[in-house]
């Protein structure tokens, strides 16, 4: 394969700011990546994003909605939820393990091998780059 190719595929799917979307993310996410060793990471990843964006941001105000994206290639597996947009932007806290709050984001960067967090005037987007085995990333 010539080093400017790639064979990356991308799903996108725009949810309703209802907690119930969280469950649909979540399916979707698997369905995505039946069969891979990554699925199961990936999709409480999905499932810890999408319940932020819902719970802390105008995503899950009147009519508010978050966007998910799931990138595959054969090094990495990323997905990435924009929410709808807050004054402070998204950060991991490692709480203590008995505290009811603050610990989803801190979850996601142990699963996760990277995260990347970009503000734009849609919202924050919090991307979590899982590898697979074979990656040199």
């Amino acid at each position: 394969m010539h080093e400017y190719m790639s064979t990356v595929r991308v799903w996108g799917l725009s949810c309703p700011g209802f907690p119930e979307e969280v469950s649909r993310a979540r399916r979707w996410t698997r369905d995505i990546l039946h069969g891979s060793p990554l699925a199961d990471d990936a999709e409480l990843i999905v499932s810890e994003l999408s319940a932020n964006a819902i719970l802390h941001t105008a995503s899950g105000e009147a009519r508010g909605s978050f966007h998910l994206a799931v990138a595959v290639s054969a090094q990495v597996v990323a997905v990435s939820v924009t929410d709808g947009g807050t004054g402070t932007a998204p950060k991991a806290e490692h709480q203590d393990q008995d505290a009811e709050h603050g610990r989803g984001l801190g979850m996601v960067s142990t699963l996760a091998h990277r995260i990347v967090v970009h503000q734009s005037q849609a919202g924050h987007t919090v991307t979590a780059e899982l590898f697979t085995d074979g990656c040199s990333c």
